[in-house]
């Protein structure tokens, strides 16, 4: 209500998306409250945030835009000389090594796309659990083990796993880093060593 107050949120000002600790209802919800205070002044009332409820004026595809849009920016990178000159690494995403810092919904459908394509996810970090495998994850697999447990602790196809500091694998070696978590993962004390 703030926002909607002060005109800082709505379809041709500043269109709100969802992030992490929201989901469809908190979109719905702040949909519905611009609808009631703004509804009769703004014909586009709906287009006040995205990530609602699909029968609340929500897109099909949401959900996944921001790890697709992850995978075309690495599919991009990838086939740019330049870029994989100064790499050092081949073009294309096909049997490059990943590591995923973050398994919600940027850096889930990052990996997803990333498998379907060759890519293989060597490491996935959470902020309580990390696990490893040099062979790669099936991406599923680990998403219904996390979604579950709420961990990665136990998870059966790791070979590696660290629970007390799941950060340190951000050190492990992969040709690509997907960091799709909070900011400030990476920094001065880690850079070097990443």
């Amino acid at each position: 209500m703030e926002l909607i107050k002060k005109g800082f949120i709505g379809a041709a000002v500043d269109c709100l998306g969802p992030d992490m600790g929201t989901n469809e209802q908190t979109m719905t919800w702040i949909k519905d409250t611009y609808m009631h205070i703004k509804g009769e002044q703004d014909i586009n009332f709906e287009g006040c945030c995205t990530g609602k409820f699909l029968k609340q004026g929500g897109i099909a595809g949401r959900t996944e835009s921001t790890g697709l849009g992850v995978y075309y920016a690495v599919r991009e990178l990838l086939g740019y000389d330049s870029f994989c000159k100064k790499t050092g690494l081949t073009h294309g995403i096909k049997g490059k090594s990943f590591i995923v810092q973050g398994y919600g919904a940027v850096g889930y459908w990052a990996s997803y796309f990333i498998a379907k394509d060759g890519g293989k996810i060597t490491t996935i970090i959470e902020y309580n659990s990390a696990i490893h495998n040099a062979d790669g994850f099936d991406v599923d697999d680990a998403k219904a083990y996390f979604t579950q447990h709420g961990t990665f602790k136990g998870y059966p196809h790791a070979k590696e796993i660290e629970l007390n500091e799941p950060l340190k694998y951000l050190e492990k070696k992969a040709d690509c880093l997907i960091p799709a978590a909070v900011e400030k993962s990476l920094h001065m004390g880690n850079a070097d060593k990443i």
